[in-house]
């Protein structure tokens, strides 16, 4: 009996050392996620048990890598048009669906100026340098040169912009008053590292497209961790999921 009780402990160090550890998802996620990301990745692995690996980019970035091949599991949009090109081109397992809409808004660190809906601010003398997402590859980006164009001031304001790779980089611009106001997502305006900090003004909605999020399940996660990236997907059109996304600002299908 004593040899049976003394090999007990090594026999469980033993199949716990050979026991499967969770595989980790790869999920590519665009720049205004990124604060939202922080609360949705536990959620997620406390409910799954599945450990969560976040790149974080500008959505046509993250595109253009998949599809050089890069391997991401499951890819969260910050529009529609690149998740469909991915389905389109074989990259992902069915086309897109919308699980969130985001929120423009202008928003400045500095004293001394008042962003304004109409954007009327952007042309005051005062406002040297206005931070803008590369619209080629940001769709926050492209809703701002959107808006900018809605009001009739981009030929008054376009000697100003200054172009951040993602709206991540973007929000730092105006942050570390390298700008000294810029369009950025509500959700990042709404984080907790930077609520209270500068003033902000959402822009006018009929200024630009509805900003219709998307997500898709890759080729590579269908084929590597099918289970686990479907478990992601159905995550984020959870009840706890869409809690998580109202709370930063974001407008989701209550159904």
């Amino acid at each position: 009996m004593k040899r049976i009780i003394i090999l007990l402990p090594v026999l469980a160090i033993l199949l716990w050392s050979f026991a499967p550890t969770p595989e980790h998802l790869s999920v590519a996620i665009a720049a205004n996620m990124q604060f939202v990301m922080e609360q949705l990745k536990p959620a997620f692995e406390k409910e799954s048990g599945i450990p969560l690996d976040i790149t974080v980019g500008s959505s046509g970035t993250l595109s253009a890598q998949i599809m050089e091949s890069a391997p991401f599991d499951v890819f969260v949009s910050a529009d529609m048009k690149y998740p469909q090109e991915l389905y389109d081109k074989g990259f992902a397992t069915a086309a897109p669906q919308i699980y969130a809409k985001g929120i423009l808004v202008l928003w400045t660190a500095r004293t001394g100026i008042q962003p304004t809906a109409d954007l009327s601010i952007l042309l005051k003398k005062e406002v040297q340098k206005v931070a803008i997402a590369n619209p080629k590859t940001a769709p926050y980006g492209l809703a701002a040169l959107e808006a900018l164009r809605y009001f009739r001031i981009y030929d008054g304001v376009k000697a100003k912009l200054v172009y951040g790779e993602n709206i991540g980089q973007t929000e730092q611009f105006v942050a570390t008053q390298a700008a000294d106001i810029g369009f950025i997502a509500k959700s990042l305006v709404l984080s907790d590292e930077m609520k209270g900090k500068g003033t902000y003004v959402e822009v006018d909605n009929q200024a630009y497209r509805p900003i219709e999020q998307g997500v898709v399940v890759l080729k590579h996660g269908k084929d590597t961790k099918d289970k686990a990236a479907q478990k992601f997907y159905k995550f984020l059109f959870s009840a706890k999921a869409k809690a998580i996304f109202r709370k930063y600002g974001y407008i989701v299908n209550d159904k």
